[in-house]
């Protein structure tokens, strides 16, 4: 699926957005200067690959690079977050072919990336007034296809003509474009670019619906391209956010409007498609998971970029059983936005909801390279889609920003039910195997939303340039409970990666998780507010979604403590 190495994008339409116009500019002027040629290639086996690539000059201005062969692609990315100037991703991701660019003298710095799995490149360049070719090198640290895991993201706003160039760049494995999006609740999914998001026309044109099977870029990387977003702004006519819903790899073309959700749900789910939460912050999230019957939730979401921190204001109810990292009164952190996630997920999980984790980016519309979050989920070293949706949904999986993580829970992988007619003597075993890019700072076990084990691990270099810790656990359970492992990776700019799995759910003599009280009483609060701010604006049956996810809550608090 090759694709013109001409490609461009037209210069964005709203004020603040970095144009094209300023780098077809700078391309003409350095067309006077020299070619410079790069290749990238896999380190140890020598074969090109495909790869993100960023050129920056001295005086701090981005620029591309091109395609020198006829069959390969370059796709520029140009994205900012128009209220943080520091939030741009500006970017080429290059097929497995040399790129190249017309270059002025002077320094320049080159960044090449190539996904989560191999070692980023970082080096200064001269260029005179002679051509310049170099090879860079890209290094794996770890090769998780080996190991029978394979990666995907489930918030994707990228054009499927675009994919089979950005998806081998980064080594995505699954990746599920959003085909129809709505943003109003009189409208049904449509194909046309969202008025809200539109930042011009495209290159590759309106999204498009491809139908229901497989799209594959080759053996182990498919795009699964009949996905529908409703993400709700307004009601009626009248500004009002809702939030987000996504349905993942449905078989019909959806004409139902939102709200209410659960017919569309219902359809859904009997085509074998999945319920993707999006946003645990959107006013109608906690409504939506009774409902809905939500599948998914995303740990890493659309507010996790490779660039600054933007979403930063703190939110309106957040859970007030933790504190969240702020870095003033009124912002947050990067990490105290993914805890305020954490917390919400563990005390879903604690009212005995199953939601499997994963990870979305919305690559398209926000400054974020493809996959810079996302989901590994075990397969097996037979790569199969089928049975990478099967774990997907199952919970077979860890999400990712940066480090990897392999754990069991006596000896079973993530997702399992593991049952006990009393509480298990000498607790359960947890074994983990950490490796990551930069040294983890901390790996934590938690049951039922509590840290029980933090451990700062004794780390080894390994040949391939990475850090490997093992870890061999006894962890007492008492009653019914989940688990999950985590692990955090600071970063040289004090941020921190992270890497989490999917929960193993523990029943004890067949009981039910008993949830927590305060848990249980701010998504009673969450549902209770919603019904008053929405009462004069929604029509009952929707109304009444609402008012169903509250007796759905009121109804765990008998065996809530």
């Amino acid at each position: 699926m090759a694709m013109s190495s001409n490609v461009r994008s037209k210069t964005a339409q709203r004020p603040g957005w970095f144009g094209y116009s300023s780098f077809l500019l700078l391309m003409a002027v350095a067309a006077q200067g020299a070619e410079f040629r790069g290749n990238v290639v896999d380190a140890d086996s020598g074969k090109p690959i495909a790869a993100r690539v960023y050129l920056q000059n001295a005086t701090g201005e981005w620029l591309l690079v091109n395609s020198a062969a006829t069959s390969g692609s370059a796709l520029p990315y140009l994205e900012q977050w128009v209220p943080m100037p520091g939030s741009a991703e500006r970017h080429t991701t290059v097929s497995a072919h040399p790129f190249l660019v017309e270059l002025p003298r002077g320094e320049y710095m080159i960044e090449i990336e190539r996904g989560k799995e191999f070692i980023p490149l970082r080096q200064r360049i001269e260029i005179a007034d002679a051509p310049v070719e170099q090879t860079f090198r890209l290094k794996r640290w770890i090769d998780l296809a080996q190991r029978g895991w394979f990666s995907g993201e489930t918030h994707v706003h990228r054009r499927i003509g675009e994919l089979p160039n950005v998806m081998l760049a980064e080594d995505l494995n699954v990746a599920f474009p959003v085909t129809f999006w709505t943003v109003r609740s009189d409208a049904a999914p449509g194909l046309e670019p969202s008025p809200l998001r539109s930042q011009g026309p495209s290159p590759f044109g309106p999204r498009e619906d491809r139908g229901f099977d497989p799209i594959r870029i080759d053996p182990t990387h498919v795009i699964l391209p009949r996905n529908t977003e409703y993400e709700i702004f307004s009601v009626g006519g009248r500004k009002h956010t809702l939030g987000a819903l996504f349905l993942l790899n449905h078989r019909s073309v959806f004409t139902n409007r939102a709200p209410p959700v659960a017919r569309i749900s219902e359809q859904a789910h009997a085509e074998g498609a999945l319920m993707d939460l999006d946003k645990h912050s959107w006013p109608w999230s906690m409504m939506l998971v009774p409902v809905a019957k939500v599948d998914l939730f995303e740990l890493s979401n659309n507010s996790v970029w490779r660039t600054q921190f933007g979403f930063n204001q703190v939110p309106p109810f957040t859970p007030p059983w933790t504190k969240l990292e702020q870095d003033s009164p009124n912002t947050l952190t990067e990490w105290g936005w993914l805890n305020y996630g954490f917390e919400v997920y563990y005390a879903l999980l604690n009212c005995g909801f199953r939601l499997a984790p994963t990870a979305g980016t919305a690559s398209g519309v926000h400054p974020v390279p493809l996959g810079y979050s996302r989901v590994y989920v075990h397969t097996g070293k037979r790569f199969s889609v089928d049975e990478w949706l099967r774990g997907l949904k199952a919970g077979r999986s860890f999400v990712t920003t940066g480090p990897m993580l392999f754990a069991t829970v006596n000896d079973k992988l993530p997702s399992e039910t593991i049952q006990f007619k009393r509480p298990p003597t000498g607790g359960v075993a947890v074994d983990i195997e950490s490796i990551s890019e930069k040294p983890v700072a901390r790996i934590e076990i938690l049951v039922n939303g509590e840290v029980v084990e933090s451990v700062v691990p004794d780390l080894m270099k390994i040949p391939e340039g990475a850090w490997r810790a093992k870890l061999n656990r006894r962890v007492a359970i008492k009653e019914t409970s989940w688990l999950v492992v985590r692990s955090v990776e600071p970063q040289p700019d004090g941020r921190k990666r992270f890497a989490h799995t999917a929960p193993w759910h523990l029943s004890v003599a067949g009981k039910p998780i008993a949830p927590r009280r305060e848990q249980v009483q701010y998504f009673i609060s969450l549902m209770e507010q919603e019904i008053h701010r929405n009462r004069e604006i929604l029509q009952p049956a929707a109304l009444a979604e609402f008012e169903q996810a509250l007796q759905a809550y009121r109804l765990l608090l008998p065996r809530a403590r």
